[in-house]
């Protein structure tokens, strides 16, 4: 059984028991959170598929930490004009476990 959810302006694919990285949420190390935006839900050969999310299904998951991911770093150059400029950015994410799709 696996899920497409919406979170954070992007699409996972999630299944019961698999970890992964989402935008910052603002939720509590240990604490249950739902993501409400489900847009597929698949169970052996049964396809719903939503118009454009599945009304009363859900999935259920367990925040496991907050982090920041890996630096990027950005750089502009100019040449001949004597302009370099570099930036870094790191970006926020929690990592959640998922425990349950309901729907």
């Amino acid at each position: 059984m696996y899920a497409v959810i919406k979170t954070g302006g992007k699409q996972y694919r999630v299944a019961p028991g698999e970890s992964l990285q989402v935008e910052s949420l603002t939720a509590d190390v240990g604490s249950a959170v739902t993501f409400d935006e489900v847009l597929l839900v698949a169970n052996g050969e049964s396809v719903r598929v939503g118009a454009p999310r599945i009304e009363g299904a859900a999935v259920k998951a367990e925040v496991t930490a907050h982090g920041r991911g890996d630096k990027i770093r950005i750089i502009k150059h100019r040449r001949r004009k004597h302009y370099h400029k570099e930036q870094g950015h790191r970006q926020n994410f929690t990592a959640v476990k998922i425990t349950e799709i309901v729907g």
